[in-house]
């Protein structure tokens, strides 16, 4: 199986599966003398990590992060860091009834079909448990990031119909960590809670979409043709599972603009180029203009749902099926987290290629 790295310059390799022994990575491209803060990349786990509330899956692990090397006297030394979260409360029983189904809105078919093999359990490789490898990195492209003061939030925006209907600007973006579903609109976010309660209990799912914000990034990031800020930003929020959209800037709310409505007009604020405003999320040409970069992130329903389905077999037969186990009504309050570290990622990529020519 191909396609694990992710990244050219700071750059990702996962491993591992759902119900595998453990899932891990190896990170390249850190530049040294970083001083690795394990509490912090522990707190960026713990946002990810299943168990967390009533709205999330109550499979009970740890997510402890154990690195085995790249590190010396508590700094990245420039070297490879290969790290490994153990899964400890994998119950694979729950997945037997489905060992030769086929579950809709999985890859199951898709895997089986391409590999000639699948795990059953938990979806293998397919899991998204894989992206605690991808929150790992994240936590440590953010600590890379801090020396130049890039700073990036993501919140729970809309679930289902319940959305929120102010601007990033007008929001406190720290508001989000205070809630179960990571909105940083208070008052929205209980009517988040409410409605996946309801979900849940009907033994449903509800999907919705994560925005986030990058500030303080310099002009100049990207590259113009096939290697476009956006563009790899995109690539990397699609590559979330549940993903089924990516919109930077006023997205496809532009579409319904003349262009003297959605162009950003030049200013001078003392030395520096501005926008007045900033449809443009950002990204001039594929190059970071120096305002905020902001995108929206949409996440389809959780396919595993407590209801009865029609599917098939590997053999071909038609049956019904009902999911076993413990699962997410919702993704969005775990995906957060995810979001900001691919956003990470592609930040600290970017970064390395401008000192390439600086």
């Amino acid at each position: 199986m191909s396609g694990n790295s992710f990244g050219t310059l700071f750059k990702l390799t996962s491993f591992g599966e759902s119900h595998g022994k453990a899932v891990g990575g190896v990170i390249e491209g850190v530049i040294p003398g970083i001083e690795l803060d394990e509490k912090f990349i522990q707190s960026e786990l713990n946002r990810r990590k299943p168990g967390q509330s009533s709205i999330t899956t109550p499979r009970d692990e740890e997510d402890r992060v154990e690195f085995l090397s790249g590190i010396f006297e508590g700094k990245t030394t420039g070297t490879p860091i290969g790290f490994l979260i153990w899964n400890k409360d994998q119950r694979s029983k729950d997945y037997s009834n489905i060992k030769d189904v086929y579950r809709p809105s999985h890859a199951d078919y898709t895997y089986q079909e391409k590999y000639g093999i699948r795990d059953y359990r938990g979806g293998g490789r397919s899991s998204a448990r894989e992206t605690i490898a991808r929150v790992v990195a994240g936590a440590i492209a953010k600590l890379m990031l801090k020396r130049y003061g890039i700073s990036i939030n993501a919140y729970t925006s809309s679930v289902g119909p319940v959305k929120v209907e102010k601007h990033y600007t007008e929001l406190n973006l720290s508001e989000a960590e205070k809630n179960i579903v990571r909105c940083a609109d208070p008052q929205t976010a209980e009517k988040m809670i409410e409605f996946i309660e309801q979900v849940r209990k009907e033994k449903d799912s509800v999907g919705g979409v994560i925005t986030c914000v990058i500030k303080n990034v310099p002009v100049g990031l990207g590259e113009p043709v096939f290697g476009k800020l956006n563009s790899e930003l995109g690539r990397a929020m699609l590559s979330i599972n549940a993903v089924k959209g990516f919109e930077y800037g006023l997205g496809f709310e532009a579409t319904k603009l003349k262009g003297s409505q959605h162009n950003d007009e030049f200013y001078m604020d003392g030395e520096k180029v501005r926008t007045r405003t900033n449809n443009a999320g950002g990204i001039l040409g594929g190059i970071s203009s120096g305002e905020d970069i902001y995108f929206n992130v949409a996440f389809k329903p959780v396919a595993t749902i407590l209801k009865e389905q029609h599917t098939v077999t590997k053999d071909g037969k038609e049956v019904t099926s009902t999911a076993k186990g413990r699962h997410d009504p919702c993704v969005l309050p775990r995906a957060v987290p995810i979001v900001e570290a691919m956003a990470a990622m592609v930040l600290a990529d970017a970064v390395l290629y401008n000192k390439i020519y600086k």
